[in-house]
Parts: structure tokens; sequence; C-alpha cells
């Protein structure tokens, strides 16, 4: 049995994190196309080319539900950090439009206490001469290696929208929300994320899920270690593209191989 090839393959929709954009996914959507797939990244509300816009919730569903309908009305769906958030929540609310979903870097239930603190830190931050971003910058570059750190700035950063943020993830809920999923979901996490404190409950909460973890690499695994992080996602793709029949030819003597 073979796979299919080019418009046959499975779409890929990519979601970034908070205060990054579509261009922290440029490793893996050039290696996604080299596939033959159709792959989207986008940018979410108050973020990348979207940065004059307020981030909520609704809004970052319906621009995940836009993408999808661009790349055909049913796709992967790879979200990191605050995109994974918004991808669990998404395949819930739309079952038949996500045939597998990756989420990176979101294993930690955004509540209120975790929020609340978050948002002081954030507020904090954003009362600094230059809002952060030097701050911002000198986390980057140590962070990521030269080709990750170039990748996450090329959209630039969105340094005032953390405490509007904050205050909307608190609706969502993804262990709710893993428990209604159906479709294939891997939970991909860097050995070193600091938000993987309940990995084994979102795989516990979803009958299809499985958890992969990705060694040497921090939060933004798909940059500490886009190799490694490239191979789990296009394992998760291979799975999932629809099988094609190859076509048998007799041989000469009327034999089919």
């Amino acid at each position: 049995m073979a796979h299919a090839e080019g418009p046959g393959r499975v779409p890929v929709v990519f979601v970034h994190g908070a205060r990054a954009s579509r261009t922290m996914w440029r490793p893996q959507v050039e290696a996604v196309r080299r596939t033959g797939r159709p792959a989207l990244a986008i940018d979410l509300p108050g973020h990348g080319r979207r940065l004059d816009e307020q981030f909520g919730v609704e809004a970052g569903l319906e621009a995940i539900d836009e993408a999808v309908d661009r790349v055909g009305g049913r796709a992967a769906v790879v979200g990191m950090s605050l995109g994974g958030y918004l991808g669990i929540a998404y395949t819930a609310r739309h079952p038949a439009r996500v045939a597998v979903l990756l989420a990176s870097g979101c294993s930690t239930t955004p509540n209120r206490r975790l929020t609340d603190a978050w948002r002081v830190l954030a507020g904090l931050i954003g009362r600094l001469p230059d809002k952060g971003e030097r701050l911002n910058q000198g986390l980057v570059d140590r962070a990521l290696p030269p080709e990750g750190a170039a990748a996450l700035a090329e959209g630039g950063f969105a340094l005032d929208v953390m405490v509007d943020l904050l205050a909307a993830m608190r609706r969502i809920d993804p262990l709710a929300d893993l428990a209604r999923i159906t479709c294939p979901v891997w939970v991909v996490n860097g050995r070193w994320d600091h938000f993987r404190t309940q990995e084994r409950a979102y795989v516990r909460a979803c009958p299809t899920a499985r958890l992969v973890t990705v060694p040497r690499a921090t939060h933004l695994a798909n940059l500490v270690q886009p190799v490694a992080f490239t191979r789990v996602l296009l394992t998760a793709l291979d799975e999932v593209d629809p099988p094609v029949v190859v076509p048998h030819t007799p041989d000469a003597h009327g034999r089919v191989a």
C-alpha cells in the first residue's frame, strides 16, 4: 500500500505561540511543502500582521477555521503553546475538519492561579520603557539557536498582548476538550519544557492521544530541535494520509505482480 501524493495529502495549518507569529514555523512549513503537502502558517489576532487587532479565544478559533477553509476544509492542525491550546479547543468544536492534531508546549492547564501570576509579570514588564523588548530579545538569543531565533523574530513580537491574552485563556479547558476529540492527537513536548506538568493527564483524557518527548529541547521545541520535531510531525502526517491503491499491470504472460 502506498500513500497519496500532492493534492491527495493532508494539508497542514500551523498556529503559533503567544507573542510570536507565523514565521516561527518556517522550518516546518518548508519541510512539509517539500513533501508535496499544502502548508499554511497563520497569524492570530494581536500578533504578526494582525498586531492592531485584539486577541480573543473566539477570534483565534475563527482564524484557525478560516485557515482550514483556505486549505480545503479539512487539515492537520499543528499548534505550539498558545496555538496548541487553541488547536485543542478548535478540534473539539470541529471534529470533522481536523485529520490529526499535534499540540506542543501546552500541557499545563491555564487556570486562574497560573494566569494571574503570569499577568502580574506581564504587567510589570509592560511598564518598562521599551515594554520589555530588550528583555524579550535577550531571552530569545539565549534560548534558541541562531536559525531559530531568526525565524521567530522575522514576524516581530507582540509585546502588548499578554495581559489580555492571559485573561482570555482562562475560558478554555484543555482536558475537557481532549475528552471530546476522536481524531489522532500527538502531544509533543520538549524534554525541558516548563509547560509539560500535566502531559500524562492530557494523554489519559484522550483515548487517541500519544505522548512524544523531544530530547534536548525546551519550550519552543520546533525551533530548538527543528529536525527532531519535524520528524515527529511528518510521521504524524504520514499516518493520516489517505491510502491509495497502486494499479497492477499484467506482465507478458498475463500475470499480475
